[in-house]
């Protein structure tokens, strides 16, 4: 592995454990020629996947895009970096049970929606009022409703 800090090609792994829900490995290594010391991560190499958009173009899935997208939700909210981490992990690890090579931003919505609704419900309206492009007043109130009745729904539950 190339030292980030020198350029020399030789290190020695100091520890590795496994990292995100055991899909990729961390591992510490230290430099042998300048002795800094620096993370790599190393996961499954996996199939592309590609995201068909709602326009119907298709474009390479992008974690980073979905990332930033629950960063916007999220913004000023009690939910930490970590949170929106598991929520792209999980809905990562949705999209490759399915098998599927394509997947339209419909469903991918839909998943992290279903998350965001157990983390922020604060968070879950702002990302559902850029996804599902509200018109007007109405339909971010339709919105507001569904989310009232399933958190009564859920409270019933327990």
């Amino acid at each position: 592995m190339k030292c980030p800090f020198c350029g020399h090609l030789e290190d020695k792994v100091i520890d590795s454990r496994p990292a995100e829900d055991g899909s990729a490995i961390r591992r510490r290594r230290e430099c042998l020629s300048c002795s800094s010391r620096f993370t790599t991560y190393e996961k499954v190499e996996i199939l592309p996947l590609l995201v068909i958009k709602k326009d119907g173009t298709r474009q390479p899935y992008n974690q980073d895009k979905l990332l930033g997208g629950l960063m916007r939700a999220c913004e000023k909210r009690p939910v930490s970096m970590e949170q929106m981490r598991e929520v792209v992990a999980y809905v990562e690890n949705q999209i490759q049970n399915c098998s599927r090579r394509e997947i339209s931003t419909n469903e991918i919505g839909e998943l992290v929606m279903e998350q965001l609704k157990g983390i922020d419900e604060v968070a879950y309206v702002r990302f559902a009022s850029v996804y599902r492009q509200f018109k007007d007043v109405d339909s971010f109130q339709n919105e507001l409703d569904m989310l009232k009745k399933s958190i009564k729904g859920s409270e019933a539950v327990k």
